[in-house]
This record gives structure tokens, C-alpha cells and sequence, in this order.
């Protein structure tokens, strides 16, 4: 039987998965699965049902061979030398990711970005009021966005300098912060936001005539 080259992938390519374990235990995996999607079950049973002693369990290593599925069909887009699509799509996938957490980092400036309180607690609180200031920026970016874009879109085709289209507006993204000065300090106040809550948006042209005077 003639055998395939899968260059440097030939070792990883050696093994195969074992589908009898699988269809073996699936009724088992569904009820699994249903429970832990609806709360039943805890991770500490599910760590539990998977190995014991160090060993996998028989419904351990049916879930491993199911993973194996995935991660073969996940390899092989991956290096098909004929379509890049896949690779594209992790590629935009791990630039939006880098942007976010470019924007956490400038945000928890603090410490250079480190985590100091010595305790899970403290490191938790800290954390948790990371990604709760993180999450108000993209929120507040994400709601002028959508106001200049439909700023934009309201006026006359005569006045527009471009085009609005769909294909750009697909690419803005949130995770922009050359707009966020995220040093010095802070005030927070609790306050009923009138006209939408929103301020007024700039116009281009008096903000340049106000940078060049």
C-alpha cells in the first residue's frame, strides 16, 4: 500500500484515530456534554471521569481520540498548499487578539504591566478591574464608531469626500486607542447622560484648522 509524504508533519501524521473508542462510548460523551452545558456537573467529576491515578479512563480516552478529529482537520487546513483561506482567517483572528491585549497592556501601565498583589485574591480583583476598564474602552469606541459611520452615511452623496462602504466599515475595529490617554488621573462620577450620552462628533475640517493655527 503506497503511503503519502507529508514533509514535516511525517511524524505527527503516524498515528491514527481510533474511532471504535468513540463510537464505543458516545452515548456517554452526549450526556457528558449535556451536563456540563446545563450546570450538573462539576469540573472537579469531569477531571475525575477522565483519568484516574495519573491514567486516562476509558471515557478519557474517547474524548481524546474525538479531540484527534479536530486537530487533524484543524492541520490539514492549516498546511493545504492550495487554499489559504484558513490561514487568513487565524491570521485576522490572532491580529485581533494581539490588538486587544496591545490595548491592556497600555492600559494597566502600572507596575509596567505587571501583576504585583501577592495573594490569588488581589491578583483576581486586579485583573477583574482590568478587563472592566478594557471592556468601557471598547465599549466607548465601539459607540463612536458606529455614530461617525452613520454620521457619514447621513450625509449627501454631493458632500461626501468618499464612499462608505461595507468592505471598509467590516475592518474598523475597537481595539484602536491612539485616541485614549491613559495616563494621569482619574474621576469618576455618577451621572444620568442626556442626548443619547454621547458628545458631539468633530468635524475634520475644524479639527485640522485648529491643529495647524
Amino acid at each position: 500500500m503506497a503511503t503519502g509524504g507529508y514533509g514535516p508533519l511525517e511524524d505527527l501524521a503516524r498515528n491514527r484515530v481510533n474511532l471504535n473508542k468513540v463510537i464505543t462510548h458516545w452515548p456517554d460523551m452526549l450526556r457528558v456534554a449535556g451536563s456540563l452545558v446545563t450546570g450538573q456537573v462539576r469540573a472537579y467529576d469531569l477531571l475525575r471521569m477522565f483519568g484516574r491515578e495519573g491514567r486516562p479512563t476509558p471515557m478519557g480516552q474517547a474524548f481524546a481520540e474525538y479531540g484527534r478529529i479536530a486537530k487533524t482537520l484543524h492541520l490539514l487546513r492549516v498546511v493545504d498548499p492550495v487554499d489559504d483561506t484558513y490561514r487568513r482567517q487565524m491570521n485576522r483572528q490572532l491580529t485581533v487578539q494581539e490588538s486587544r491585549h496591545q490595548l491592556a497592556r497600555d492600559i494597566c501601565h502600572g507596575k509596567r504591566g505587571q501583576i504585583m498583589q501577592a495573594y490569588r485574591e488581589g491578583q483576581e480583583d486586579q485583573l477583574g478591574a482590568l478587563g472592566l476598564v478594557l471592556n468601557a474602552a471598547v465599549l466607548w469606541t465601539t459607540r463612536y464608531l458606529d455614530a461617525a459611520v452613520a454620521q457619514l452615511r447621513a450625509l449627501p452623496a454631493e458632500e461626501r469626500e468618499y464612499e462608505v462602504r461595507e468592505e471598509d466599515v467590516a475592518r474598523l475595529s475597537p481595539l484602536r486607542h491612539a485616541n485614549l490617554n491613559c495616563l494621569g488621573r482619574y474621576s469618576f462620577r455618577a451621572t444620568v447622560p442626556s442626548g443619547g450620552g454621547l458628545r458631539p462628533l468633530r468635524d475634520p475640517t475644524t479639527a485640522e484648522q485648529e491643529e495647524g493655527e
